[in-house]
């Protein structure tokens, strides 16, 4: 009698430890799962700090080839969200004093050109007159969390956006919880009065990143590791 075996278990299920086993021997279901389950994440906080969709997209994907080319040297001592985080915070960082390098060199100006970021909307969203409304709300909410210093906007969105605790914050950025509670007091200090009537669950909902935008960068890196269409 043939021993009865027991069914892989699904992506979406498995461990960060098994989902790292199965990237290391190439399976291309691991490497989808992680980027599944963090590109959120990592995206929020790379456009946090860069303040554009585009830039922040190009930041997780370069995050992503340079995370799974070192992932044999993952040891678990932190999490693997923590440990992407570390290398995408790291990434945009790098990607800003570029920007900020180039910007030092004056460029000329097309007549009348405007700088518009345009905003990512849940695509789940069906009823045009919640979709306009979610439109305007989610649009205050983004162009008040840029307003706000880097070091508070950082602690913001992964305090209050990304729903991480004050110890895994401030194991993120490498600062004292003392200091993540301090700078989340200031910026929502500065926040209260533009943000107390929308600070509930609409902000759960910013800085979407599902749907079109999570697969075409799942795709792209998915590309750039060798693995077939």
């Amino acid at each position: 009698m043939q021993p009865v075996r027991s069914a892989p278990m699904p992506a979406d299920a498995a461990s960060d430890i098994d989902l790292v086993r199965g990237t290391l021997a190439r399976e291309a279901a691991a490497f989808r799962a992680i980027m599944t389950r963090y590109n959120q994440r990592l995206y929020r906080l790379a456009r946090s700090i860069l303040h554009n969709d585009t830039e922040a997209e190009d930041v997780v994907q370069e995050a992503y080839l340079r995370a799974f080319a070192s992932l044999a040297g993952f040891r678990g001592d932190s999490s693997l969200a923590t440990w992407l985080s570390r290398i995408v915070i790291n990434e945009a960082y790098g990607r800003l004093r570029k920007i900020r390098r180039a910007e030092m060199v004056p460029l000329p100006e097309e007549p009348g050109a405007t700088r518009i970021i345009p905003f990512p909307l849940n695509a789940s969203v069906v009823d045009p007159e919640r979709n306009m409304a979610q439109r305007e709300i989610l649009r205050f909410v983004e162009q008040a969390t840029d307003g706000l210093p880097e070091a508070f906007r950082t602690v913001f969105v992964a305090r209050v956006i990304e729903g991480l605790s004050v110890e895994e914050t401030a194991d993120l950025l490498g600062i004292r919880p003392e200091t993540v509670k301090t700078r989340l007091h200031r910026a929502r200090k500065l926040l209260r009065a533009q943000l107390d009537a929308q600070i509930g669950p609409v902000l759960l909902e910013a800085f979407p990143f599902a749907g079109r935008r999570c697969e075409r960068m799942t795709e792209a890196v998915m590309k750039r590791l060798g693995f077939p269409d």
